[in-house]
């Protein structure tokens, strides 16, 4: 076919009349490009983020994420049965907390008979091979929706906070959680709950450290789900989470944690911070999760609601994003749905 007096005559290697590398020859068909395909999602990598209420038999809408429903124990185990068949790995539980049991000291954390560590037991009691990742953070439990505790000036106070937190981890642990995940971004917290787990011979329960968490804007959604957003009101957590703008800083805190004994590692959030994800990996080779956050959920979910993009062909690509910068796994609220694709 003649190209309007355009000769489409092209130099490749060798003077010849045509490419020397045709790169399009391997992606023209499905079995090649699958053939070639150097990253790859499975259901290996997916961890289940699930809100756990008090009460019976309840499912309640998160109205800004849609598809999510915070859950009372039964409704968890039924949810619990339906993962374990999608052969997900592990869930995250995250506490939701009622207003009467907020208070300055937190001590809610680490009742023996809260609703995290009655959660924790049921599920490991039901189902005994799927992992339970815990929170351990005090926004849940405070009437300020900070993760610490605070002074007159309202200032997080980081010992004191670690000293709580130590105890919160400790709850979790004596429950049956097989990791817990302190997300607070306190200073020698690691240090001192595995300090505080090897003393009490808990040398088996894995600490994963939210060890870049940043002071992010996507986290609106979870806190309206957790019930923390009304307490902290127009508060921020600048003071220990990351500034938005650091990358070599986030370096040292992974360093720091993996001193103190991190088995595993987190980048919070995810697709944002993809840079972040791909130097912890290169660095430093350990375990590296990523947190796929709530605003980056309900954007997904707000757009493909409007028709402006289709749901599952945008989650799953923004996953495969995520292990392709050097995640391990992926703690996800699409998990489920993600889990039911890959299955097909």
């Amino acid at each position: 076919m003649k190209m309007m007096g355009v000769t489409a005559k092209m130099t490749g290697l060798g003077g010849n009349s045509f490419p020397g590398t045709r790169m399009r020859r391997m992606r023209r068909d499905e079995f090649s490009r699958r053939l070639m395909r150097e990253t790859r999602l499975s259901v290996d990598s997916l961890i289940y983020p699930i809100f756990v209420v008090e009460g019976r038999g309840e499912r309640q809408p998160v109205a800004s994420m849609p598809g999510i429903e915070r859950l009372t124990v039964d409704e968890l185990l039924r949810e619990c049965a339906i993962l374990t068949k999608l052969k997900v790995p592990a869930i995250a539980l995250f506490p939701v907390v009622p207003t009467a049991k907020k208070s300055l000291d937190a001590r809610e954390s680490w009742n023996p008979q809260g609703i995290a560590q009655v959660a924790v037991r049921a599920v490991k009691k039901e189902f005994p091979d799927l992992g339970v990742i815990t929170d351990v953070a005090l926004d849940p439990f405070t009437t300020h929706g900070q993760d610490g505790l605070i002074d007159e000036k309202g200032y997080v106070m980081n010992d004191l906070t670690v000293e709580t937190l130590v105890r919160q981890a400790r709850s979790h642990a004596d429950a049956g959680a097989d990791a817990v995940a302190p997300s607070d971004m306190m200073d020698g917290r690691i240090g001192a709950i595995r300090n505080a787990f090897e003393t009490a011979g808990l040398v088996h329960t894995r600490i994963l450290a939210y060890a870049s968490k940043y002071a992010s804007s996507f986290y609106g959604p979870f806190r309206d789900a957790l019930g923390s957003a009304a307490q902290l009101g127009s508060g921020g957590k600048h003071t220990y989470q990351m500034d938005i703008g650091n990358s070599d800083e986030a370096l040292r805190e992974v360093a720091l944690d993996i001193a103190e004994g991190a088995d595993m590692v987190m980048v919070k959030p995810g697709l944002p911070y993809l840079d972040i994800v791909r130097r912890v990996k290169d660095r430093f080779g350990m375990p590296t999760l990523v947190y796929q956050v709530s605003g980056e959920y309900s954007m997904i979910m707000a757009a493909a609601g409007r028709g402006w993009m289709d749901e599952r062909a945008i989650a799953m690509e923004s996953l495969v994003c995520i292990k392709r910068a050097g995640a391990d796994a992926i703690l996800t609220y699409f998990a489920k749905r993600a889990a039911e694709w890959l299955s097909e």
